[in-house]
């Protein structure tokens, strides 16, 4: 895929550049170690013109991974929300994905940041998983242990995990993996958190292991708006045996069916499933078709 052309504009450290004339630092701290914050976040084309779905929320998860690790937060967000419509415009982006990151500047010791850099950047990209109901399977690779990182933080080392977990499962003929945590139980997707359909409810895992979110929380505020029960709770394999279906969910996957995961077939279609009124209720939420303010 693409992510840039010569005409490209990116956002750094409060100007507007051409991609193709910005560079990396090859003695920076988040080259080297990992050590950097990054976010995801989605913009459509609406009745209303184009809009950031949840801006400040995801400009707020930046600030606080980056205080989760010990990276310095400087600058704005109101500011950096303003400078990502200004991004779209002049890359005439319609329907986009929008990268803010904040990299660390040259150091090769392991200790804090000191210099530090934010950038923006943003491509026209389709729903990151298709729109086809996924083959999952449970993954060799395990969450990583909260006592290993701070697993509120949106941190790029960590990526790592998921990398080699989906590359894993797509080496054996799988769509996407389900990773469990060290208790054994189910924790969530590379880049996405999982939910199952069981008896007219929705459950999801507990916070404590996973990333929570954004996306997993409008979950929660569509479920309440419609009347779907939606129950966090340690999810075991079993409870996988017993569902009725089941999805992901996350910025980039936005809302996404699973068909199964390992031997696991879930019988009831999927249009059919409380996870495609989730899904269709979440189109419409994000293209503004609906007056759903209440949870904007």
């Amino acid at each position: 895929m693409q992510y840039y052309t010569d005409k490209t504009i990116i956002y750094l450290n409060g100007d507007f550049v051409k991609a193709k004339d910005s560079g990396a630092d090859l003695y920076g701290q988040t080259l080297h170690y990992g050590y950097g914050a990054f976010d995801g976040i989605r913009a459509y084309k609406t009745h209303n013109n184009t809009r950031i779905f949840k801006a400040e929320k995801h400009f707020d998860r930046l600030k606080r991974s980056c205080e989760l690790i010990n990276i310095p937060y400087k600058w704005n967000n109101e500011r950096l929300i303003k400078a990502s419509y200004d991004l779209l415009n002049m890359n005439g982006f319609k329907n986009a994905y929008i990268r803010p990151l904040v990299f660390c500047g040259p150091n090769m010791s392991l200790n804090d940041a000191g210099e530090v850099s934010i950038l923006i950047c943003a491509w026209e990209w389709e729903a990151y998983t298709g729109n086809n109901s996924l083959k999952v399977c449970i993954s060799d690779m395990q969450q990583p242990s909260p006592k290993s990182m701070k697993v509120g933080a949106k941190a790029t080392g960590y990526y790592l995990n998921s990398i080699l977990a989906s590359t894993e499962a797509k080496k054996q003929g799988f769509d996407e993996a389900l990773l469990m945590d060290m208790n054994d139980h189910v924790s969530e997707a590379p880049g996405a958190n999982f939910f199952l359909e069981s008896k007219g409810c929705l459950y999801t895992p507990a916070e404590g292991n996973i990333l929570p979110g954004i996306t997993r929380e409008t979950v929660f505020e569509i479920g309440k708006l419609l009347g779907i029960e939606v129950i966090e709770k340690n999810l075991t394999l079993q409870d996988i045996e017993e569902a009725e279906g089941a999805f992901f969910c996350g910025t980039a996957k936005e809302i996404v069916g699973i068909r199964s995961i390992n031997e696991k077939v879930f019988d009831t279609p999927w249009n059919e499933t409380l996870g495609s009124t989730i899904q269709r209720t979440y189109k419409n939420l994000v293209l503004e078709k609906e007056n759903y303010e209440v949870i904007i």
